[in-house]
Formats: C-alpha cells, structure tokens, sequence
C-alpha cells in the first residue's frame, strides 16, 4: 500500500514553482482508518471535501494507480473540479476473466465454507493477504469496478504517464484505454514501471511542469 511519501522527490522538485498539497487517503500511510469498507466513490467524496477545506480552487492533479481511480472518479462527476490532471500508472479498467482465475474464485469460495480464517490467509495476491479485514472490503469493491465509462465523462485537460515496464497497470492496456476513452488527452510512455515517477523523478517532474505549463496557457 503506497503514501504521499513515495512522491518525496515530486514534492521537493515541483514545489519550487508550485504550493504542493499532498495527502493520504483514509486507511493508507499515517490517515486513521476505515470502519467499513470504502467504495472509490466514498473516496472521491471525502477528496471533493478535502480540496474545499482546504482551499485548493480547480487545482492541478497528480494521481497514481488507486488515486487514479479516484481522480477519474471525481473528473467524470464535476468539469470544474481540476484546472488539468496527471494520471501515472492509473488503473480502473476490469479486465476479461481468464478460465484460471475464475477456477481459484471458485476454489476460494469453497474453502471459504469451510475454512474462512485458511481461505483468507492462503487465497489472494500478496498485497490483499496484508491489507486489515476492512481494508479487504474496500480492496474488492474498488477492483471490480470498472472506470471506462467514467473515463469517458472526463473533459478536463489529461496526461497519461505510464512506465514502459508497468506490469501493474501496463500502459498498452490501461493507458491505451484511458487514451481512447478521455477525449483530448495525452498518453505518454517513459522509462520505469509502475512507481516510475520515483524510479525516475527528474524525467517525471519534466513532463508534468511541461504539461502544467501548456495548460496555463489555454
């Protein structure tokens, strides 16, 4: 589960030219946690009411993978939310089920019968087996909802940044997706995976303040 700090080396380059407010979400980094599993539009609502708190006016975004979900979110519900936003390793898209994962949800859910506590410690991926039982009902209700339709919505100025060697969000699936779906945006593929924004900040933070500078000059 990732925090603001992994942005450490954005933070220290793009405040030098902008106020830079970063944040974590509820149940991540340092935030208190969740009493019921969070849905990515109970997310996007309580960061509607973050950036009127804290007086962030139609601000420039930078999200990645599950704040992208929820930027995507807020972007397809409001036109006026962000001034320009930066989607780096977003995810969103529900992919086809392939015959081998549809066979361990049924060996999971038949274990779970029998043997919660085992199914819940042996079933899954790595990172689900960390997250808090609360945490894995927000994990499964985020997952499975797929953001190409909200994508679509989205009208504000758009930059995809995804690494190359993303095997998380793989920029010729998701980002390609995205692309098609938010009309005007712009999909960029640079070195990295899918923490290519601290893999490489300087190549990064290049592209952003390029970016932001093209969008305040419309």
């Amino acid at each position: 589960m990732s925090c603001k700090e992994s942005f450490y080396y954005n933070i220290q380059d793009l405040q030098n030219y902008y106020r830079v407010t970063a944040f974590d979400f509820p149940g991540f980094g340092a935030s208190s946690p969740i009493e019921y599993g969070w849905s990515v539009a109970d997310y996007a609502a309580f960061t509607a009411k973050f950036i009127s708190q804290a007086g962030l006016h139609c601000p420039f975004v930078v999200a990645h993978s599950f704040g992208a979900r929820v930027a995507i979110k807020l972007a397809s519900q409001d036109d006026n939310i962000f001034s320009a936003l930066v989607v780096t390793g977003g995810a969103g898209m529900v992919k086809e089920r392939s015959a081998g994962y549809k066979r361990k949800v049924a060996a999971y859910r038949a274990v779970k019968r029998i043997a919660p506590k085992f199914a819940e410690k042996n079933f899954g991926s790595s990172e689900y087996r960390r997250l808090s039982p609360v945490m894995r009902q927000s994990y499964k209700k985020i997952v499975n909802e797929d953001l190409t339709a909200d994508a679509a919505k989205i009208k504000c100025r758009t930059l995809l940044l995804y690494g190359e060697g993303d095997t998380v969000t793989p920029a010729d699936e998701e980002g390609i997706t995205f692309n098609h779906a938010i009309c005007g945006s712009q999909l960029k593929i640079m070195c990295g995976g899918h923490f290519c924004f601290s893999e490489y900040p300087q190549a990064f933070n290049s592209s952003v303040a390029r970016f932001f500078g093209q969008c305040k000059e419309f």
